[in-house]
């Protein structure tokens, strides 16, 4: 697993610009709400999940969103979602929950999890995401997160991801 080490390194080989930002632990939406008020640009909420095929999926979403998790599945492409399991997560990603990120891909072998960026997250000037762990924060344009994830031999999807009526 390359890590964090190979993930700045690869932001310097490919000339991705970034701002970097150390903040407290976080591990939910909510917990971050007074971190991400220091910090400009979109930020976000990760999924890590199961399909009925057994195919795993990481889906990244803006953080506010409430996704429509019976409606995801036709969205992205598959069958029935449910979460993953922590121990996948660290297997396929080398992450601990509370640290998902689409960066964590670095870590996966092309083909064992889909990553989908929700499109609006795509065409952002500047989306925040955890460097692998969930003290700190790097922002980048969502075009140099799908940059980075076709790099390490993703093929990562763009979608607008359904979201649940604010009802």
């Amino acid at each position: 697993m390359r890590g964090e080490a190979g993930l700045l390194a690869d932001l310097d080989a490919l000339a991705i610009p970034f701002a970097a930002h150390e903040h407290v632990a976080v591990f939910t939406v909510a917990e971050s709400d007074a971190v991400n008020a220091a910090i400009p640009g979109a930020h976000t909420k990760n999924l890590f999940l199961k399909d009925a095929a057994g195919a795993f999926w990481l889906v990244t979403v803006p953080g506010e969103a409430r996704v429509d998790l019976k409606a995801l599945p036709a969205a992205i492409g598959c069958k029935r979602v449910s979460f993953g399991k922590a121990e996948d997560m660290q297997r396929l990603l080398g992450i601990a929950p509370g640290s998902v990120t689409p960066l964590a891909a670095i870590n996966a072998p092309p083909g064992s999890v889909a990553v989908v960026l929700d499109a609006a997250l795509a065409a952002a000037d500047r989306v925040n995401v955890h460097p692998l762990r969930n003290t700190g924060t790097l922002g980048l344009s969502g075009a140099a997160i799908l940059d980075l994830l076709r790099h390490w031999g993703h093929d990562p999807r763009t979608a607008p991801i359904p979201m649940q009526d604010p009802r």
